[in-house]
C-alpha cells in the first residue's frame, strides 16, 4: 500500500502550503501513468487544523484500468477537519473501464463547527467509445463522524452478476453523482442550493396539462437530468444532493452554478 498524509495548517495567522489572495491551501491528486493500475491500494491522510481552509481536487478524471485475475484496485482517504475549518474535495469523476473493479473510501472526522463540502462521483466509463457500465464493480463509501459519533453512513455499490447487469439497471444514465455540505460556513450555500434543486426536481418530472404523453419533450419517466436532495444530521445541519445525468458537461454545469458561491472562501470557482 502507497501511503500518504497532509497537514494544512495556520503559521502567524496564515495558512502554509498558500500562495493565493484568499487564505486557502488548493491540493491537487496525481497518479503516475494516468490512472489507478490492477492491485493499486492507496491511503492518504488529511488534516485541516483549526481555522484553516483547504480545497482537494483533481486536473483530470479518475481513469481505473481493468482488473488482472481477482486484483480489485483501491483508495482510501482520511481526514480530520478542525475547529471553524472548511474543507471542500471537488474531484473530476472516477472512470472505470471494463472489466475494472474499484473500491473507495472516505472518512471525514469533524466538530460540530467544522466545515465540509464534498462531491463524489463517477462515471459509465468511456461511453463515448461506447463503453458503458462496464467494469465488473464500483464502491464508493463515505463515513461522517461529528465528534466520533456517526453522522453520515453512505455507501454506492455496482455489481455485474447481480440480477440484471449494471447497464440494464442504469438505463440511459451516465454519470451518477453526490454532494454533501455541512457546517455552520456553509449554511447560506445550503439553503441556496436545497431551493435550486427542490425546483430543478419538480421541472424535471412536470409534464403541461393537454399535452399528449407521447408527444411531451421531455418524459416524466426519464429526464436528462435528474437531481434530488435531503437533510441529515441535528436539526438538518448537513444536506446530501444526488444527481444522475446522461452527459457529463451537463453535471460539470451544475456544479459550476451551484457551487460559484464558494469562490469567497477558496479564492477560485469550482469546475471553472
Amino acid at each position: 500500500m502507497e501511503t500518504g498524509s497532509i497537514i494544512v495548517s495556520k503559521i502567524r495567522g496564515k495558512s502554509t502550503a498558500c500562495a493565493r489572495a484568499v487564505d486557502c491551501a488548493w491540493i491537487y491528486s496525481l497518479t503516475y501513468g494516468g490512472g489507478i493500475v490492477s492491485g493499486d491500494s492507496i491511503l492518504c491522510n488529511f488534516i485541516v487544523e483549526d481555522g484553516c481552509t483547504a480545497v482537494l481536487t483533481t486536473q483530470a478524471s479518475t481513469k481505473v484500468f481493468k482488473s488482472i485475475g481477482s486484483k480489485c484496485s483501491e483508495q482510501i482517504l482520511e481526514v480530520r477537519v478542525g475547529h471553524e475549518a472548511l474543507l471542500v474535495v471537488i474531484p473530476d469523476p472516477v472512470t472505470c473501464f471494463a472489466a475494472a473493479r474499484y473500491s473507495q473510501k472516505q472518512v471525514f472526522r469533524v466538530s460540530s463547527e467544522s466545515n465540509l463540502l464534498l462531491v463524489d462521483w463517477f462515471s459509465s466509463g468511456r461511453y463515448e467509445s461506447g463503453e458503458r457500465w462496464a467494469f465488473d464493480s464500483y464502491r464508493s463509501t463515505n463515513n461522517i463522524y461529528e465528534d466520533d459519533e456517526p453522522l453520515f453512513l453512505d455507501t454506492v455499490l455496482l455489481k455485474q452478476g447481480i440480477g440484471s447487469s449494471i447497464s440494464e439497471r442504469m438505463h440511459d444514465y451516465q454519470i451518477i453523482a453526490m454532494v454533501v455540505i455541512l457546517g455552520p460556513k456553509l449554511g447560506n450555500l445550503r439553503n441556496q442550493i436545497q431551493e435550486n434543486v427542490k425546483s430543478l426536481f419538480s421541472s424535471s418530472f412536470q409534464v403541461k396539462l393537454g399535452t399528449p404523453m407521447l408527444k411531451s419533450k421531455f418524459s416524466p419517466t426519464k429526464p436528462n437530468f435528474v437531481a434530488s436532495c435531503s437533510t441529515f444530521g441535528p436539526q438538518g445541519a448537513g444536506l446530501i444532493v444526488r444527481v444522475a445525468a446522461m452527459t457529463t458537461e451537463s453535471v460539470y454545469q451544475f456544479l459550476r452554478l451551484q457551487l460559484a458561491n464558494l469562490e469567497p472562501f477558496v479564492g477560485a470557482f469550482p469546475y471553472s
